[in-house]
């Protein structure tokens, strides 16, 4: 018995290599090529002369209420310079991002063909970790000031479950989040599981569009919060089942479990162990399930109602012990 099991565990491994094996020859033929313009460069680059020459080339990035002299002071500020000198340090050359930015977008046609591919904009803002990378239709924004690295001296006020993830290697993840704002379907459902779930369609985007990234990349976790998750999973899905959390609207409920957060918290003694946003890494195991367990397409989940998602899931999380 145990042979035919191994036989078709194998097998069903086989099929889904060759089946990623056959997308991705898919996706290779897909042309993208994307223009890079690099905001930054040309601002601190220039005199204050030469301001009104890069407001002409970048007139989005020049709010009509700021003045002149403040984006003189900028230019000419000791701190904003050494900010700009390290950026430049790290992506004076952007031709590999760019590769990895266009092989995204790839994917991202191959699931979406009617996206559409923007144009690439770098620059050096206010370090808002909330707006990392921007994609908004024509342009990608990305703000290079956000991904020096965890280590990085210009973060050491930052707690860090956010520092964690000012790496190169998230800023990928970071534009599929973008993304998602744009092509997941808002709700009016403010319930617990309708977040969870909204969180999960997000995540599985990463699976399809980042399939060379672990789920710790993805997610913005270390492996061992990965580990925790997997572990405690049972836990989590019986608290929250015990607790009726599910179908609760309680204000409190996302930034528990669903928002940035340095743990989540379930007011238990264990909390401090806890990664943030487990909530969201609830929902990605449900939505994974839904899409294991049912023939629909990317798009047809993103549009499914979450509740019909949570039914048709046959989510069943294992115990470990």
């Amino acid at each position: 018995m145990r042979k035919y099991i191994y036989l078709f565990a194998f097998g069903f491994l086989f099929f889904s290599c060759n089946k990623q094996s056959k997308i991705e020859r898919e996706v290779e033929k897909i042309p993208v090529t994307m223009k890079v313009y690099r905001f930054e460069q040309a601002f601190f680059n220039a005199t204050p002369q030469e301001l009104a020459k890069v407001k002409a080339e970048y007139p989005d990035f020049f709010p009509n209420e700021i003045p002149d002299a403040a984006w003189v002071e900028k230019m000419q500020h000791p701190q904003w310079r050494q900010l700009y000198q390290e950026v430049e340090k790290k992506y004076k050359n952007f031709g590999l991002q760019q590769t990895e930015i266009e092989d995204l977008f790839k994917h991202i046609k191959y699931y979406f063909p009617t996206i559409k591919v923007p144009q690439i904009y770098t620059a050096i803002g206010e370090m808002d970790y909330l707006n990392k990378a921007i994609y908004a239709n024509d342009k990608l924004v990305i703000a290079l000031e956000l991904y020096l690295g965890k280590d990085h001296k210009f973060y050491s006020e930052f707690p860090t479950y956010l520092r964690q993830n000012f790496e190169q290697r998230q800023m990928l993840p970071d534009i599929v989040s973008s993304l998602s704002y744009r092509i997941v379907p808002g709700s009016t459902n403010k319930d617990l599981l309708t977040l969870m779930i909204n969180s999960g369609k997000e995540l599985y985007l990463k699976d399809i569009l980042l399939p060379n990234y672990s789920d710790a990349e993805r997610i913005g976790y270390t492996e061992k919060q990965v580990k925790w998750c997997q572990e405690n999973e049972s836990y989590m899905w019986e608290y929250f089942v015990s607790n009726k959390l599910l179908y609760s609207t309680e204000s409190k409920l996302p930034n528990r479990f669903i928002n940035l957060a340095p743990f989540s918290k379930f007011y238990l003694e264990i909390d401090n162990e806890t990664p943030g946003r487990v909530g969201q890494w609830v929902g990605w195991q449900i939505v994974r399930s839904y899409m294991q367990n049912n023939e629909v397409s990317v798009v047809q989940l993103l549009k499914a109602d979450p509740t019909d998602i949570f039914e048709k899931s046959k989510y069943k999380p294992k115990n470990n012990e």
